[in-house]
């Protein structure tokens, strides 16, 4: 169904980039900008960059980019509709719709329409919980005794399912929704009948207090489901299987309730199960979060990094949960995270540990009996060594081991005096210890490595080359137009060296067989100036736009989409008009009227969001940077970038007639003077070219 256009401009107009982003990742102030590590991919260092000027995002590591409606399509993995009425009901706009039908569920997508009967299920499994006896007597009772109220129970959506085989099936399918649309998303179980017999369908979960799980953003995905009788064969706990919407290794219980508390404290408890986190919440620790029923992954330890980088991991004080603590520990680290750990007395887990000492003590608890993992590792070798010093020796190395996991070394040599001093050792044991330990690891990484590559495996890529610098100067460029007068630049069957591979960028030169040309990055670099600076007079009366277009008006572009977008800048020229960044960004790609929209709008937030900012310790010691938006500097840019462009063009036909000159012995000798005649030419061209730019000649 569609959304109405002065909607979708409300929409658009109201959700600020800043806002949306934060409830998915922390950002950080950097300059004019927002800094952060990007949510797309794993990265230690941040190269997510948010513009809330011009309310785009991009990333300098993948490549992703755009606006507050595009990063929740990417985040969430849903439509350009479904991202829409997600930033509707964020912000408390009215779409007026028809109310969907179950036909107009089918056209959906399948992951919608799975979160969609999710949702569903959900509220069913409230309305039993309030509503039926059952639910009353059962299911309510036994919240109660958790010590769970009403504002808690709603927080979590808490629920209750009827000990009846087809409950929620007969339900579903009264509103409408197929039966193989309840068993995608986890709900029912269908199990073949004998042979020429029925199926039996049924629901999954049965007679058992319902925990939803839900996403970032706070749809339910999944359920956690608890058996309240005694039934040998009924596992305890039971959770919805894998779905295209449920990963549980991606998953945390309760990040979308502690979100913003993980972020104001700037601090995450890591709790294993679904009644800690909630008996936390309820107590006022909020910062909390399960690894919903599984053990610790890295990408849940990733999903954590987004909002904090700090760590305290709660776990029972029994053996398992000592294991449990130690195998999450160096995973935790290897992301690179600051890391705490915490054990509760023994006996005690922290939904009974935060009932039984109240919310004041538990977080003064938390305060004083955190530890390091240094000092959580070294307690339990000390005491289990003694005075064996073979044992002694194998918990400083696996200390060690710990340690090596750790990206930042700088925090690894400081971490090297902790352990020395805790093992009463020298720190330069300890150092060598490590780097034994990282050049093994060293070794069978370069192993693994070459393995892969004997076996084709590698993906190795360059990084991309960006245009260099160079002197200020204004010749005239009246010599070389007269030598390329009249010239029509030629497109020839050939290869160009491989400088470099542009990770991030948004087109293919299938020419170059995904290698980049060089004249490639001066064509990027002459939009960019268009994009961002086309407006801007160069000297009264004449604008950066106008004199691009003039020195350049009888070439084309060859690499995709700055051909596209050097055409869109001529059409709106030849109307009297200059585009600017605006008409690039704040328009609707799937509805433009523009060819390939979405691929130029990506393009022009690439080209209009700024790498690098200013060092703040620059502008306080009054160091003077000058800005290319400085006329001087900016004329100097166009004139060389258009200097640039042209030298290529004409190598690149010198190219191809020295392959031509090569293969003259099938012409004639007038032929041959022809090609030699138009060869020289072009060196004309060359050399006075690079004389204008400073360049070495080549001979």
């Amino acid at each position: 169904m569609r959304i109405p256009e002065e909607t979708v401009e409300r929409i658009r107009q109201s959700a600020d980039i800043l806002e949306v982003i934060n409830d998915f990742v922390s950002l950080k102030k950097r300059g004019s900008n927002y800094i952060a590590c990007c949510p797309f991919h794993n990265e230690k260092t941040p190269s997510f960059n948010v513009n809330p000027t011009r309310q785009i995002y991009k990333c300098f590591g993948c490549g992703k980019a755009g606006d507050s409606v595009r990063f929740i399509m990417d985040i969430e993995n849903i439509g350009y509709g479904e991202a829409l009425r997600y930033l509707a009901k964020k912000y408390g706009i009215e779409i007026e719709e028809q109310e969907q039908t179950p036909e107009d569920l089918l056209r959906q997508n399948e992951r919608e329409s799975l979160l969609i009967v999710l949702n569903f299920a959900k509220t069913f499994f409230q309305e039993t919980l309030k509503t039926t006896d059952e639910g009353k007597s059962i299911g309510l009772s036994y919240f109660r005794e958790r010590g769970f109220t009403n504002p808690t129970m709603d927080a979590f959506e808490l629920g209750y399912t009827l000990d009846q085989w087809d409950a929620l099936l007969k339900e579903g399918l009264r509103r409408g929704y197929s039966r193989d649309l309840l068993e995608k998303a986890g709900l029912i179980l269908v199990k073949e009948g004998a042979t020429g017999g029925d199926n039996k369908v049924f629901d999954r979960f049965r007679g058992r207090v319902m925990f939803p799980i839900h996403n970032v953003s706070g749809r339910v995905i999944a359920f956690g489901a608890r058996i309240l009788k005694t039934d040998k064969n009924q596992p305890k706990y039971l959770n919805s299987p894998e779905t295209t919407v449920y990963h549980k290794s991606q998953v945390l219980y309760g990040i979308y309730q502690a979100k913003q508390a993980i972020r104001q404290e700037d601090v995450c408890y890591l709790t294993e199960g679904y009644t800690d986190v909630i008996s936390l919440h309820q107590a006022g620790i909020r910062n909390v979060v399960a690894s919903s029923g599984t053990s610790l992954t890295t990408d849940q330890i990733r999903l954590i990094s987004r909002f904090t980088p700090n760590v305290t991991i709660l776990y029972d004080g029994d053996a398992a949960g000592i294991k449990a603590a130690l195998r999450g520990l160096d995973m935790v680290l290897e992301e690179g995270l600051n890391l705490k750990l915490l054990l509760l007395p023994d006996g005690e887990d922290p939904d009974s540990y935060v009932h039984k000492i109240g919310a004041d003590a538990f977080k003064a608890y938390i305060r004083e009996h955190s530890q390091d993992f240094i000092d959580f590792k070294a307690s339990r070798w000390l005491t289990e060594a003694g005075d064996n010093p073979l044992k002694r020796a194998e918990g400083i190395s696996d200390v060690c081991v710990s340690i090596t996991k750790i990206p930042d070394a700088l925090k690894r040599q400081t971490l090297s005096q902790r352990v020395a001093q805790v093992f009463h050792v020298s720190e330069q044991s300890v150092i060598s210890e490590i780097n034994r330990l990282l050049r093994k690891q060293h070794d069978q990484s370069k192993k693994d490595s070459e393995r892969q590559q004997r076996t084709g495996d590698s993906s190795g890529r360059k990084p991309a080359m960006s245009p260099g610098s160079v002197p200020s100067g204004e010749p005239s460029l009246d010599d070389i137009n007269s030598l390329l007068d009249g010239f029509t630049p030629e497109h020839p069957d050939m290869d160009f060296p491989a400088e470099a591979v542009a990770p991030g960028k948004f087109f293919t030169d299938e020419r170059t067989k995904g290698v980049r040309a060089p004249l490639s990055y001066q064509e990027e670099e002459c939009v960019r100036l268009l994009i961002n600076y086309g407006v801007r007079e160069l000297e009264p009366g004449i604008t950066l736009c106008q004199y691009v277009l003039s020195e350049l008006h009888d070439i084309d572009f060859q690499t995709s989409p700055y051909d596209l977008i050097l055409t869109l800048f001529r059409e709106a020229y030849s109307r009297g008009d200059i585009l600017t960044a605006s008409n690039f960004l704040n328009r609707r790609s799937e509805a433009s009227e523009w060819p390939r929209g979405a691929e130029i709008q990506n393009q022009a937030i690439h080209l209009t969001t700024p790498r690098y900012e200013i060092s703040e310790g620059w502008l306080k010691h009054e160091i003077f940077v000058p800005s290319e938006e400085e006329v001087g500097i900016l004329a100097d840019a166009a004139y060389r970038n258009i200097l640039r462009i042209k030298k290529l063009l004409a190598e690149q036909r010198m190219a191809t007639l020295q392959q031509l000159l090569r293969e003259s012995g099938n012409k004639s000798p007038e032929e041959a003077d022809q090609l030699l005649t138009e060869f020289m030419h072009f060196k004309r061209i060359d050399i006075e070219i690079s004389s204008l730019l400073g360049t070495v000649i080549s001979g």
